[in-house]
């Protein structure tokens, strides 16, 4: 099995937030993996990840990082495969791996979700691979429909909760 999409994380702390990715990606049976990479402190190792992704066969890369969260932008500054950044919450609140990720410079796209938003980079990664795979549409289809059920359900208990001057 060759993974399709790459998890790399800035450090292995910020493993609580990405494996929400791992776990969904294993859930639609999409094969990863996932390496810890530092852009400050293993660039040589970032640069060589970007430069040979696409040839090792990678479709889709997961980057999440936290204060200055330059890993997505340096990898995407070396492949030309898609990046989805995640901001990791940190130092103010995440708004600064936020801001770091979403102002890539023209001709350096950089996707990125909320801040631990690891499960919408997955779900971002799994509807882009989806498009040359019907199988896994399919799963993804049923996923977001199996979301919808869950809201339909919450609905009809409220329907249950009683105020008294609650009028539905």
């Amino acid at each position: 099995m060759k993974p399709l999409v790459s998890i790399i994380m800035g450090s292995t702390s910020d493993l609580p937030v990405m494996e929400k990715a791992a776990k969904y990606l294993d859930e639609m049976h999409i094969p990863f993996e996932m390496n810890a990479l530092s852009a400050h402190r293993t660039p040589q190792e970032v640069e060589d990840f970007s430069r040979n992704a696409a040839a090792r066969g990678l479709k889709v890369i997961i980057a999440g990082a936290g204060m200055a969260a330059a890993l997505p932008g340096v990898i995407a500054a070396g492949t030309t495969l898609p990046v989805i950044g995640v901001p990791i919450k940190g130092m103010l609140d995440g708004l600064d791996a936020l801001l770091s990720i979403v102002q890539m410079p023209p001709g350096i796209p950089v996707a990125t979700t909320g801040v631990n938003g690891a499960l919408n980079a997955a779900i971002l990664a799994s509807e882009m691979l989806a498009l040359a795979d019907e199988e896994l549409a399919e799963r993804v289809a049923a996923y977001k429909e199996a979301l919808k059920q869950k809201i339909v359900k919450a609905n009809a208990e409220l329907a249950h909760v009683e105020y008294a001057y609650k009028c539905n």
